[in-house]
């Protein structure tokens, strides 16, 4: 039975580490993007990079195969110019999971970044660093705590990602069936031991993660 959970917990950690790292450096550069000054722009411009945690996983899915599938504009062109498919594909289940968890990293990062005093980033540009040096060599080694915590909650969404996962990745086992689907396809089959099996699995994983960011969270609190 343990045997059985192997493979899709394999490929559910593959795809929850590649789509954390995606997040990751998609919502470090947003968080980044949108500064510190509030303004009704940028107050919308988050509130639309955070709709993926908010929109059902079956619209976030739909949206997905509109824009990735072969007569989608992103799809057509991928398939056109490289012979890219990511419909029913692992690739694709990154890609799901990654725009899911996006907004965890995003919001995580820009409190982190916020919570960074100011004085010390402007020291920093009188001393004649320029911005992207100020980032890296300030902002950032200042609120790592936060955006690693940030890292592990999207690293937690992806491993549980099921609704945009299974609509663009479909449920191969073996190819694109991770734990969430193979739990569902376990518990429709009626093999409650193997769900039980699985449940466990995934449990423990999440656990683990829940705990580290919240630790790193904790030691954020305190550093302030």
């Amino acid at each position: 039975m343990a045997g059985d959970a192997l493979t899709p917990l394999v490929l559910t950690l593959k795809v929850a580490v590649l789509a954390t790292l995606l997040a990751a450096f998609a919502g470090v550069a947003c968080a980044r993007a949108l500064g510190r000054r509030r303004s009704f722009a940028r107050d919308v411009g988050e509130s639309l990079l955070t709709l993926p945690l908010v929109l059902p996983p079956t619209v976030l899915g739909y949206y997905l195969l509109v824009l990735l599938g072969r007569r989608g504009p992103i799809g057509a062109w991928l398939d056109a110019h490289f012979g890219v498919r990511l419909i029913f594909t692992w690739q694709g289940a990154v890609l799901a999971a990654a725009i899911a968890a996006f907004p965890l990293i995003l919001r995580a990062s820009r409190a982190a970044f916020l919570a960074v005093d100011a004085e010390l980033e402007n020291a920093a540009r009188t001393l004649g660093l320029g911005e992207g040096a100020v980032f890296l060599r300030v902002t950032l080694p200042l609120a790592w705590r936060g955006v690693l915590a940030g890292a592990l909650l999207a690293f937690a969404r992806a491993l549980g990602e099921f609704g945009a996962t299974l609509m663009v990745a479909g449920n191969l086992p073996g190819r694109t069936q991770t734990l969430s689907l193979a739990i569902y396809d376990a518990v429709m089959a009626g093999d409650d031991a193997r769900a039980e099996t699985l449940v466990l699995v995934s449990l423990g994983v999440a656990i683990v993660v829940l705990v580290l960011a919240a630790r790193l969270l904790q030691g954020n609190a305190r550093a302030a």
